[in-house]
């Protein structure tokens, strides 16, 4: 059964989002192609520099916990797990946005966003030596330049919070991925690669990857969502 443990994560992760996407209350089934077309396209770039850094080292996955199919090097339920916390996540936004109203004031939502940027160059230039830490501050920080002061979007805010509600789910699917609750990791990192600050099992790195994910899924699921 230990062979399944990475493919029932990715199960549990998306199954009670999937099965209320058909809520007539909610209809987000109505915006699966939408989500489908943002995900694959993030998700090209983002399973590229996975297989990168499963390449060099920087971080590789515990077979034991996989049913053994690759591509690209990468576990199958890898590749997945690139749809299914995507789904999950814009799922919940989309629910949360329809029912509440969330939207940040422009002016803190600005200072939110220039103190971020700030703060992840910050980290990425530090610690320049740590491949992992410092590309996933580094883009990161780019990424919410480019999706603020040049897309101009203005729900970078909203997500934020909606991303720390977020956190539960996060901490327990990516707990149990690096090791929480398990005799040893499904998903292993060099230590020479990354700060070495863990929440639980969880590197804060992985926070941070999630969280670009998300905006980058969020932008053009929004870009594509048709409301009819």
């Amino acid at each position: 059964m230990l062979q399944y443990t990475y493919l029932l994560i990715n199960f549990f992760t998306v199954i009670i989002c999937f099965v209320f996407s058909f809520h007539p209350k909610i209809k987000f089934n109505r915006h699966f192609g939408a989500f489908l077309l943002a995900a694959f396209l993030v998700g090209a770039v983002f399973i590229t520099w996975d297989a990168l850094f499963t390449k060099m080292g920087v971080w590789w996955f515990n077979e034991k916990y996989t049913l053994g199919l690759k591509l690209l090097g990468l576990p199958l339920e890898e590749m997945m797990f690139f749809i299914s916390i995507p789904f999950s996540c814009l799922f919940t936004y989309y629910c949360l946005d329809q029912f509440f109203r969330l939207d940040w004031k422009p002016i803190p939502e600005k200072i939110f966003v220039v103190v971020s940027i700030v703060m992840a160059f910050s980290i990425a230039a530090y610690h320049n030596e740590r491949i992992y830490t410092c590309i996933t501050f580094f883009t990161t920080a780019l990424s919410m330049f480019v999706l603020y002061f040049m897309l101009n979007v203005r729900w970078i805010g909203k997500a934020s919070f909606i991303y720390l509600i977020l956190m539960p789910g996060f901490i327990a699917v990516n707990g149990i991925l690096t090791g929480t609750g398990l005799e040893s990791p499904i998903v292993n990192y060099n230590p020479n690669d990354f700060m070495g600050i863990r929440f639980l099992t969880i590197p804060i790195e992985d926070t941070v990857y999630g969280y670009e994910l998300i905006l980058w899924n969020l932008y053009f699921f929004l870009k594509f969502k048709t409301d009819e």
